[in-house]
């Protein structure tokens, strides 16, 4: 299969690991692990049970940017969203570190964090800021004349086509900001591609889904006999809960699944029991075993007011013109974030022929092996397998949308 995420972030503004490791490692990959599931909930409870995929690798890059400029109480508001701040000298060393290895592409696989703040041109920007900016995430600064959009289209444009996300900013959400008084701009993009570890053929036959209320839907399936990392538990409900990880070649990364047992049990009796604990003592119970895998074939995209989001979280200086403290970024008053959107894309496909469908529905007939069918709604989190960083997280309620 080849799959491919693209994300991109838009923030238009005026005027620890575990696998083991340190301490201060393993405290902030389950940090950024709860911020990633507390971004997750707060986008389910705004889509009504719809497909969705967000990136709260890209949503907390572009905080950890604004943070470098926030004082005073928004930039304890931003520390109290993301559970850490890069002012801390150990967080940002080492996250520092961890950005600068990542976007390196290996063995099959192709990551990249990256954060692009367009300036006004004319715009006095703090030395310390602009240093700062420049050795994080693969960021840098570029000059733009927000008077001008189809000039900001283009240098957005050029920015773009350099980190290979193919998601150019010449949409709409570029349009929305007050022309005369916007002043910065951050893009903060995170693209990932790779193959699967071992590749999965298409099942001609439907995949039964059993949709919200019953509803069976006939979708495209990918099937493979694989050993796989396989695990059942309960959540703090009593939920019985399905676990299955899928590696990517290299094993740099991973697709993690959640999945109901039972069909009658909607995906919103078990996210609010999804915590950064409960996710990281399963996936260190998995164990191997032999097993078929049933997945459907899926594309989401879609976009998301994080503003609304982050506001709800008590992140609301930042977005006040009167109390926003962003004084870090040029030394002066005046800047605040007037719009924040976030827009996401997932594929999911497989390579292969289709010559072996009608041997894989034979194989799930004959073998004694396990199977896992995803045929009901599921959680995803696309993950680095090490660490456990979440790049992207979502659900699938209906692949056929």
């Amino acid at each position: 299969m080849l799959p491919l995420l693209q994300v991109t972030f838009f923030l238009l503004s005026s005027c620890f690991s575990a696998g083991g490791g340190s301490p201060l490692s393993e405290g902030l990959w389950l940090l950024k692990t709860e911020f990633a599931l507390h971004l997750y909930r707060s986008a389910a409870a705004e889509r009504n049970g719809t497909n969705f995929v967000i990136s709260p690798a890209s949503v907390s890059l572009s905080l950890e940017i604004l943070q470098f400029g926030a004082r005073g109480n928004t930039g304890w508001q931003l520390a109290g969203a993301l559970g850490y701040t890069v002012q801390d000298p150990r967080v940002k060393e080492f996250l520092h570190a961890v950005y600068t290895t990542r976007h390196n592409s290996s063995q099959g696989v192709g990551m990249e964090l990256a954060c692009t703040l367009f300036m006004q041109t004319g715009t006095s920007l703090s030395p310390c800021f602009v240093e700062q900016v420049s050795r994080w995430a693969n960021s840098s600064l570029e000059a733009a004349d927000f008077s001008e959009p189809n000039s900001t289209t283009t240098e957005a444009s050029k920015v773009t086509s350099r980190q290979s996300t193919g998601e150019g900013p010449d949409s709409p959400l570029w349009g929305r900001a007050d022309a005369l008084s916007t002043q910065l701009s951050i893009m903060s993009t995170m693209t990932f591609q790779s193959t699967w570890q071992k590749r999965f053929s298409v099942v001609l036959q439907p995949l039964p889904f059993t949709h919200a209320h019953g509803l069976v839907l006939q979708v495209p399936a990918m099937h493979q006999v694989a050993e796989v990392s396989y695990g059942q538990f309960q959540d703090a409900a009593g939920h019985e809960i399905a676990v299955l990880e899928l590696l990517y070649l290299g094993r740099v990364a991973s697709l993690l699944l959640v999945l109901p047992q039972d069909k009658g049990t909607p995906l919103d009796h078990i996210e609010p029991h999804l915590t950064a604990r409960v996710l990281h003592l399963w996936t260190t119970r998995l164990k191997r075993a032999r097993m078929d895998v049933f997945l459907p074939r899926f594309k989401i995209q879609n976009q998301f007011d994080v503003k609304s989001i982050l506001r709800s979280w008590g992140i609301t200086d930042l977005f006040d013109p009167l109390k926003a403290n962003l004084k870090g970024i040029s030394g002066q008053d005046g800047f605040y974030v007037s719009q924040l959107t976030h827009k996401a894309k997932m594929e999911l496909s497989e390579e292969g022929t289709r010559s072996s469908a009608a041997t894989a529905v034979l194989l799930l007939r004959r073998s004694r092996t396990s199977a896992f069918k995803a045929d009901r709604p599921f959680i995803f989190l696309l993950r680095e397998h090490s660490t456990g960083f979440v790049f992207s997280i979502g659900r699938v309620s209906n692949p056929l949308d």
